[in-house]
């Protein structure tokens, strides 16, 4: 390991192509199924994929669209003409033996976002955009001679955002590429599944001591938000080792070995002349009417960034409002933070409804994995108003909305129904009293303490009374009676 003096006098710089699955029907250039999860091998494929002779691609209108709202998503708008482009390389995964992408006029131009990285607000540049489709996939089968292709991947529509090189450590590198994974779910642009990969990123890496950039490595197809700052935390190090032992740095793509948690060579990197690029003879430009813009733009959905100042009223801490971020496109049925917003009119009803979506409602769905078939407005605010009446605590609180969210309906009359089940605490003073009283008698010192000011003790002398009403004495009624019968 690097010791963080010597790291410290070198300058990191990081930039991240991201490749983002358009959440289409179809191919980009066929009609066939986009989606190839679970299909089997090379059946997901026209003569257009396999590259045979004569075959003309046709854009797929739906992926313009999805790119289109996907500029809007990354802080700016689409341009108006743009152009495909052929790619050439050869791969086995690759039959045409180009690639169509664009090049020189993408889809997308300059936009940019904003990270949060040790409470310091960051904005990270975005160079470009473009639609190109994919490659297949080489499997090596271990053991054998030969390789296997499968094409189902071949065409498939991909948007690739390229960032400027704004970050400069694995936290910000890590944060950019979760909000831009918010940004495509929030648009609607992509399912974003990283599992899947419908969702990859190439991080480039470069360190140097001086105001010129290093030379920089590309780690290829991350897919998870860990391994991107794993990554470059390792490559920062690998690279900085190097350099002290008087090595030079090799411009080259690497892959990422998550198991051993480090980056490995894979080929030198590829140039833009590499490519021979040309513009592609078959698909003619895109040109984008305003109409056509701003019909997309109109409707587009409430973007992360505008969710946090849509809730920064309620006083959240930033760990509370990016788990809500989160779960609204884990469980994009249950509608989070649009229940939150119906709420803004009570700010502290609102408040206490995050603060169970956060430590109780968003837990639940994780562990049981199910929907929630009961009304959370109804549920919440029956729990709301029996804590203000003083006959919940919020312990049985969070046990009440746990029982009551497995639940196949709600009951009638939730406050009956919590009384039934022992929820409710005893708020009856003469029976407090009496329970204080015999909690006093067998505890003299803490009650002798608290006469002398030491109202710590309060605390233990309360938990006495708790635990001697089976947790069903109100706690503040209790503390309140405990001073009483000892000033008395």
């Amino acid at each position: 390991m690097i010791n963080a003096e010597l790291r410290k006098s070198y300058t990191v710089t990081i930039g991240i192509e991201c490749h983002v699955q358009l959440k289409t029907a179809t191919k980009l250039f066929s009609a066939v199924g986009n989606d190839a999860r679970d299909a089997e091998p090379n059946t997901l494929v026209s003569h257009i994929d396999f590259g045979m002779p004569g075959a003309l691609p046709v854009l797929n209108s739906e992926a313009v669209r999805l790119a289109v709202k996907a500029a809007f998503a990354l802080g700016t708008e689409p341009e108006r003409f743009s152009k495909f482009d052929r790619k050439h390389y050869f791969y086995p995964d690759l039959p045409k033996g180009y690639q169509i992408s664009q090049f020189d006029e993408p889809i997308i131009g300059k936009g940019s976002l904003e990270i949060v990285v040790d409470g310091e607000t960051k904005v990270i540049g975005i160079t470009r955009a473009h639609m190109e489709e994919d490659a297949g996939k080489s499997t090596h089968p271990a053991g054998k001679d030969y390789s296997l292709v499968d094409l189902n991947r071949a065409g498939t529509p991909l948007l690739e955002i390229v960032s400027e090189p704004d970050m400069h450590s694995s936290a910000e590198a890590k944060a950019y590429a979760r909000e831009l994974y918010l940004r495509m779910r929030y648009a609607d642009v992509s399912e974003a599944n990283l599992y899947y990969g419908n969702m990859r990123f190439d991080v480039n890496v470069s360190v140097s001591k001086t105001s010129e950039l290093g030379t920089r490595t590309e780690t290829k197809n991350l897919n998870s938000f860990r391994s991107v700052e794993k990554s470059v935390e390792y490559e920062v190090d690998r690279q900085i080792e190097v350099l002290e032992k008087g090595g030079v740095i090799v411009q080259e793509t690497r892959g990422w070995d998550d198991a051993k948690q480090r980056t490995f060579s894979q080929r030198s990197k590829e140039n833009a002349d590499d490519y021979r690029y040309m513009p592609d003879p078959d698909i003619p430009p895109i040109v984008l009417s305003e109409e056509y813009i701003a019909e997309i733009g109109a409707a587009m959905p409430v973007m992360p960034d505008a969710w946090r100042k849509r809730l920064s009223s309620l006083g959240l801490d930033r760990a509370q409002t990016e788990t809500l971020l989160d779960a609204q496109v884990e469980f994009s049925k249950e509608g989070y933070l649009q229940l939150l917003e119906a709420m803004l009119d009570n700010q502290a009803f609102a408040k206490q409804v995050a603060n169970w979506l956060v430590n109780i409602d968003i837990p639940f769905m994780r562990d049981y994995d199910q929907p929630i078939k009961v009304q959370r407005v109804v549920l919440y605010g029956a729990i709301a108003e029996l804590i203000g009446d003083g006959k919940l605590s919020s312990t049985n609180a969070k046990a009440l909305i746990t029982e009551l969210l497995a639940a196949e309906s709600l009951p009638d009359d939730i406050a009956v129904y919590a009384a039934d089940k022992g929820y409710i605490q005893e708020s009856d003073e003469a029976a407090i009293a009496a329970i204080v009283a015999r909690v006093l008698k067998d505890n003299p010192q803490a009650a002798n303490d608290v006469k002398n000011g030491e109202l710590k003790a309060i605390g233990f002398l309360t938990g006495q009374v708790m635990k001697a009403s089976q947790g069903k004495a109100n706690p503040g009624l209790a503390s309140q009676l405990i001073k009483k019968q000892l000033t008395d």
